[in-house]
């Protein structure tokens, strides 16, 4: 009697899709920004958003206040921190409770970096920020990506607090007080960021840079390698994956978005002060991502919009009145939860919840 043999199957490895997502079994949710259209591409839907959203932004300027502009512009910044960790807990699934302290190396670098007297170049100040942000990530990482699950967050925050404590009881960078930047950098000549415009422009240039950049990460090999270890880490391993090494190139290029954050807050406030590094803002930038929708760029920067806009409608008297406003913080935290009880994938999930919800009404009539 002939035996038979099983197909092998084999998996797409050297396609650049990791087996992880492209072999049996579930893959979870995807580590990308959107859904696949047909013809395996992004949507078109997920690729007109963001580009609508950009033209939006930029007539803001020609249409609103000066408080409706610096009010986007601190969004703009908040959102490019917010992608910044969203490559690290969303797509590699590496949940950091230090990312702040890249922020706060980035800030104190570009105001460290500048002249006492005239102003700086906005490239060298820029690649410095980001650099030294990098440096020290790849420090963090190469340390704590040896750990795992809750070892690992509070590894990260170690080092995180341990550079904060750096400023704040040191003269390094003006101690608890904080260092002010004397004038703000320009480019030749060319772009001076004291002017509003010119740095709102610059801000939401670096928006477009930072989404277009990881938007186009994830779509490629390195991207699914990250998607297919935030799944299945071991398995990536089994097939010939070097994980430790995708993942500290993502925990080092996550740490120099974050340090371009801390370099246009340094610009935007002219100051920058130990508070920057504390665990706090690292707890706020992760409410971000939970609250727009993890595992989506669109979700980052929907989360900072939210949240920033909330955060300024509670803390305003002439909105919610003086009990509330005495008490934001309260009332933020609240609704937060509100939202991701009855939103568990976020604001840029809600959509696809509503739909679902009238099909379940349906088959329940039916039986």
């Amino acid at each position: 009697m002939a035996e038979t043999r099983a197909p092998t199957r084999v998996l797409p490895i050297a396609s650049g899709v990791p087996p992880a997502i492209a072999g049996g079994g579930s893959a979870g949710p995807r580590a990308t920004d959107a859904a696949a259209s047909p013809s395996g591409g992004p949507s078109l839907g997920a690729t007109l958003v963001p580009i609508v959203g950009l033209a939006l932004l930029a007539v803001v300027p020609f249409v609103a206040g000066e408080y409706l502009q610096d009010l986007v512009v601190k969004i703009v910044i908040l959102a490019i921190f917010a992608l910044s960790l969203e490559l690290l807990a969303g797509t590699t699934g590496l949940v950091s409770l230090g990312h702040a302290a890249f922020l706060g190396i980035g800030a104190y670098t570009a105001v460290l970096a500048a002249p006492k007297t005239g102003a700086g170049s906005v490239v060298v100040l820029l690649l410095l920020s980001m650099a030294s942000a990098a440096v020290y990530a790849l420090f963090v990482g190469a340390l704590s990506l040896r750990t795992r699950g809750v070892y690992f967050i509070m590894v990260t925050l170690a080092f995180a607090q341990m550079a904060y404590f750096i400023f704040h009881d040191t003269k390094i960078g003006g101690g608890s007080d904080g260092i002010y930047l004397n004038v703000k950098p320009v480019v030749d000549g060319l772009l001076d960021l004291k002017d509003r415009n010119a740095f709102y422009g610059f801000a939401l240039g670096a928006l477009a840079a930072t989404y277009g950049l990881l938007a186009v990460l994830l779509r490629s090999r390195f991207g699914h390698a990250l998607a297919g270890i935030r799944v299945n880490e071991q398995r990536m391993r089994a097939a010939g994956f070097r994980t430790y090494g995708y993942k500290l190139a993502a925990f080092v290029l996550a740490g120099a978005l974050a340090g371009l954050a801390g370099f246009l807050i340094a610009v935007r406030d002219g100051f920058v002060n130990p508070e920057m590094l504390a665990w706090q803002e690292s707890g706020t930038v992760l409410l971000m991502l939970i609250l727009g929708g993890l595992g989506h760029l669109r979700g980052a920067v929907l989360g900072a919009i939210v949240f920033t806009l909330l955060k300024e409608l509670y803390a305003s008297e002439g909105l919610v009145g003086p009990l509330l406003a005495g008490h934001w913080q309260l009332t933020l935290g609240l609704t937060i939860i509100a939202f991701v009880a009855t939103m568990p994938k976020g604001l840029i999930g809600l959509p696809a919840q509503l739909r679902r919800k009238p099909r379940a009404v349906e088959i329940a009539d039916d039986e």
